[in-house]
């Protein structure tokens, strides 16, 4: 018998016992969306058993800097489960059927730039959510867009840069460009950060803040005196906030996504 090449067999050995994502995660199903550009997003996705009743609303959660990678599974586990489990349980789920879409950018990406452009990452979400708005029914006036720590970036970015996206937004200590916040006095926003972060200064929650309501925003906004960086910890834990969010939606002037 003619043995392999070592090379050959090698190769063989890596595709055989490289790790491969789950297909599915608690209800979080693996897959991957490639943009017009040719760079492959892998996601996972949350689709709710519950799809009878017309259109349905859904969520858009940008992962922390602990979820990047190309595993697409760091964005739906560990510091960012919360941030995607609390959508998906039984009893939100009865109440509130959502698809839920969880998007992951390699390590050193992020979601936002200071610059007028979106960060390329987020401009394939953008991509990623209207190639979904084909496949599923998705109420385009109720695509709520949550993140934390980077993904808090990316959501005071998007949010700054495409407001007429989406039909409200979550972000936790994150921080934007308060120049451009005044674009975004219009989209519903309820932002968390805790007083204690040493990763991201609280300081640059207040900002936003600040330049969102003197723009005329009604912008809601909660602090943890005694809470540091993983604000998301207690932050998911607010039972206001699932009404809150699903009582949101677009204005009817706002352009058609995506």
């Amino acid at each position: 018998m003619t043995k392999a090449p070592a090379a050959l067999l090698l190769s063989f050995l890596v595709l055989t016992l490289a790790p491969r994502p789950a297909q599915d995660v608690d209800g979080f199903v693996a897959r991957t969306f490639k943009g017009a550009n040719g760079v492959t997003l892998p996601y996972r996705l949350y689709v709710p058993g519950e799809r009878s009743r017309g259109p349905l609303p859904a969520i858009v959660y940008l992962h922390g800097a602990a979820g990047g990678g190309t595993d697409n599974l760091k964005q739906i586990t560990g510091g960012n489960t919360l941030g995607t489990h609390v959508w998906t349980t039984k009893e939100m789920q009865a109440r509130y059927p959502a698809f839920v879409i969880a998007p992951q950018a390699p390590v050193g990406e992020r979601w936002s730039t200071t610059t007028p452009q979106l960060a390329p990452y987020a401009s394939l979400v953008l991509e990623l959510l209207t190639n979904l708005s084909k496949e599923f029914s998705i109420d385009a006036d109720r695509v709520y867009l949550i993140g934390q720590s980077l993904g808090g970036f990316g959501t005071w970015d998007l949010i700054s840069k495409r407001p007429e996206l989406f039909a409200a937004a979550v972000p936790l200590c994150g921080a934007g460009e308060p120049a451009r916040a005044a674009a975004a006095r219009n989209v519903p926003i309820w932002a968390f950060h805790g007083a204690m972060d040493q990763t991201v200064p609280v300081v640059r929650s207040r900002e936003m803040v600040a330049a969102l309501r003197a723009a005329g925003s009604a912008v809601k906004y909660t602090e943890y005196a005694d809470v540091g960086h993983n604000v998301w910890t207690v932050a998911f834990s607010e039972r206001e906030l699932p009404d809150w969010l699903f009582a949101q939606r677009r204005g009817r002037a706002a352009l058609t996504p995506f």
